[in-house]
């Protein structure tokens, strides 16, 4: 009888994650409040792949970002509750995209952020983003970051370049608008040798 052959389980991450003045942890029912003041906004979400959030909308993706805590292959991924003093300042992901085989670990993870505007320049994007990027490499066995992102987001392109991110690629006009129109998109990318010399 053939034996199904599968890829390994990844262990969850050690969580939380303490930075100078942020902590990183799962996200709960209770962030729900937080997330969706922000999620609300236009603004905020203008260049994320979902709209403004209503009330339908806030609890499929508190749903999703609940249970995000063990990725192990790719398509699955982990959310980070961002807090400041115990404030909800923002949230942040890294998904696993891409591997060699049916059977390896994941080798590519895309980065993605959201965080709320009053707590905009103070840092906290970057000292997390950091703190995700450092756990991405040493706790799973990626070879490659990413992170995609409309060239006009120059928040978000300031953010990659900040935490050593190199912009590869603008592709244009390959990202479907929720209008019907068209918008381009900018590639980051970090490698693990990269990371490892910096």
């Amino acid at each position: 009888m053939a034996t199904e052959l599968t890829a390994p389980v990844l262990p969850a991450p050690p969580l939380p994650l303490t930075t100078e003045r942020l902590v990183l942890r799962t996200v709960v029912a209770s962030d729900s409040t937080a997330i969706g003041a922000y999620c609300a906004d236009p603004e905020v979400t203008r260049y994320l792949p979902f709209p403004a959030l209503d009330a339908e909308g806030l609890a499929g993706r508190m749903q999703r970002l609940v249970a995000a805590t063990a990725p192990s292959v790719p398509g699955e991924f982990l959310a980070l509750a961002v807090t400041h003093d115990d404030v909800l300042v923002g949230d942040l992901m890294l998904r696993f995209t891409d591997r060699h085989g049916e059977t390896d670990p994941p080798a590519i993870g895309e980065l993605g952020w959201v965080f709320a505007p009053e707590h905009a320049g103070r840092g906290f994007a970057t000292e997390a983003a950091r703190a995700l990027v450092d756990l991405a490499f040493t706790h799973y066995p990626l070879h490659r970051l990413m992170a995609r992102l409309d060239p006009r987001n120059v928040a978000s392109a300031r953010l990659c370049e900040r935490i050593g991110m190199t912009r590869e690629a603008h592709t244009r006009e390959d990202y479907a608008e929720r209008d019907g129109s068209w918008s381009d998109t900018a590639v980051y990318g970090l490698l693990r040798r990269e990371w490892a010399a910096a």
